[in-house]
């Protein structure tokens, strides 16, 4: 009656170990001395099955050592038996397969003591072989008088104990891991990202506009024709800011439509509407702790723009279905090529949104307000079409400069981008790895010569500024450029420097003196 009571009251405290969280080797502990205080043994071992071994999770009555060591099923034949089993191994006190743990009593000092008496069951958790618990005892015949039934609701809670601990390890695993991807990602982005290029007075109105605003946590509106890089101003805000280590959530408003905006934004529980299979987290909670988005703002329908408006207010949310709010903690940064003050004038965009997303306003100009910077953005994209395109050196002449200089690019970098590409393509020839872009090679199309009035209307999908710098750096990129440029009008004077200094307009001495910074002359 006592061994029944004290059988109860064991499992009781192992079932409510198993419902609350503690570390693994606490829990192993708990278990092997519940085990060792109902079973009549002088020593007890849990051990888990990792594939090819057995690993010692908890010991009583054993030597600590045996901790530190490993068991592989084919060394020890009574493990063996005891695997390929589903029921209780009870070994003969004669029984001639060695013992693991003759020797290995912790009372027994001279470590010469051979155990007389083992039993030992397999654990096992939805099917799979997750360890082996064993029982030893000096005394023979010791565990005759233990049932079948005690045994298998031990090993049944060890098996879930062992389980339970291998999830909680492998979700710990999964969360390191992602954790090291997101932290990988977030250094190969600014890897990537780099600076605004550009030395123009505007640009650098720009960036001092982005360092004064990005420490803070106040809403920003940035503004602009499409492509002129307002993508690339968030993501700078957010690289510059405090929650740098925090996700940025991008969200092109354009792109959603009405039916589902609301859940994309928001998320949604399971059964809210038709298609909804499981709850999800929408972009604000994936957001949480970081900055959202919303490109495109003006694009959102008049009964989203006040939900938009609480959770920036008020900093809750409400996934769609659901009757309780979340709070968020989200910096919003907005961008729209839309003129909101117009837009609210007309009643398409709510005043009280417009207001509260304009706390701090950037405006991104337009490349034809900073021409200026052409020379430098010209540098970079020829550089990276040597890379994309595996050529030797990609140059530009200095008539194909002057051309570019005088086009207004209604379509911003990146139709600077694509054109270079594109003429760089058309200037390869079949075994040369050097190309030089001459004027012919770039088509500029009517655009080199409509009506400003008529370039400024047309769009693109472009930033501002490249999305990215040379790994050498701003410098580096300008070194390179100015080094094309000399080379060319050098080939195209037949190396005569002084029809070369003046054809680039410089003087002969100031000339010189760059060549030689510059390595093209000695």
């Amino acid at each position: 009656m006592s061994i029944r009571l004290d059988t109860d009251k064991a499992i009781l405290e192992i079932a409510l170990d198993l419902s609350v969280s503690m570390p693994a080797k606490a829990l192993y502990q708990r278990l092997i001395q519940s085990v060792a205080r109902v079973f009549p043994c002088d020593a007890a071992a849990l051990l888990v099955y990792n594939g090819n071994e057995l690993v010692p999770a908890a010991l009583h009555g054993l030597a600590p050592e045996l901790l530190g060591q490993r068991f592989k099923p084919e060394h020890h034949p009574r493990l063996q038996v005891i695997m390929a089993s589903r029921l209780p191994i009870r070994f003969p006190d004669d029984s001639q397969l060695p013992d693991p743990f003759d020797g290995r009593l912790a009372l027994d000092t001279e470590r010469e003591l051979d155990v007389h008496a083992c039993l030992g069951c397999s654990l096992y958790a939805e099917d799979n072989l997750v360890g082996v618990l064993t029982l030893d005892a000096l005394e023979v015949g010791v565990f005759e008088e233990i049932s079948d039934e005690q045994i298998a609701t031990f090993s049944a809670l060890a098996g879930a104990a062992l389980r339970n601990v291998a999830l909680v390890e492998q979700l710990r695993q999964a969360q390191a891991q992602q954790q090291a991807i997101a932290q990988e990602l977030v250094q190969e982005a600014r890897r990537r990202e780099g600076e605004i290029i550009g030395n123009s007075a505007v640009i650098e109105k720009l960036r001092e506009e982005i360092r004064m605003v990005a420490g803070s946590d106040l809403s920003v509106l940035i503004t602009g024709d499409t492509g002129t890089g307002k993508e690339l101003v968030a993501r700078t805000l957010h690289m510059e800011s405090r929650r740098v280590s925090a996700p940025l959530v991008h969200v092109n408003c354009a792109a959603l439509p009405e039916s589902v905006a609301e859940s994309e934004l928001f998320g949604h529980v399971k059964g809210a509407f038709t298609g909804a299979d499981g709850d999800r987290m929408g972009k604000f909670e994936l957001a949480d702790g970081g900055t959202l988005f919303l490109d495109e703002v003006g694009e959102l329908p008049l009964g989203l723009q006040a939900k938009l408006l609480r959770a920036l207010q008020q900093g809750e949310i409400q996934r769609v279905g659901a009757d309780r709010n979340l709070q968020v903690n989200v910096r919003v940064i907005a961008a729209t090529n839309r003129d909101l003050a117009d837009e609210v004038a007309r009643g398409r965009f709510r005043s009280d949104l417009y207001h509260r997303l304009r706390v701090f306003p950037l405006v991104v100009p337009p490349l034809r307000e900073h021409k200026e910077d052409l020379p430098v953005l010209a540098g970079y994209f020829l550089e990276q079409a040597q890379h994309k395109l595996g050529m030797e050196l990609v140059a530009l002449h200095p008539s194909a400069l002057q051309a570019i200089m005088q086009y207004d690019w209604p379509g911003n970098v990146r139709e600077l981008e694509h054109l270079l590409l594109r003429a760089s393509l058309k200037a390869r020839q079949p075994g040369l790895g050097k190309v030089r872009i001459d004027v012919d090679h770039l088509d500029l199309g009517d655009g080199a010569t409509a009506p400003l009035e008529n370039r400024s209307s047309q769009k693109a999908d472009t930033p501002a500024a490249s999305s990215a710098v040379p790994e050498a750096g701003l410098t580096k990129a300008v070194e390179a450029f100015k080094r094309q440029l000399i080379q060319q009008a050098l080939d195209e004077h037949q190396h005569n420097w002084s029809q070369t200094a003046k054809a680039l307009k410089m003087d002969r001495g100031n000339f010189y003196r760059l060549a030689q910074r510059l390595g093209l002359k000695s």
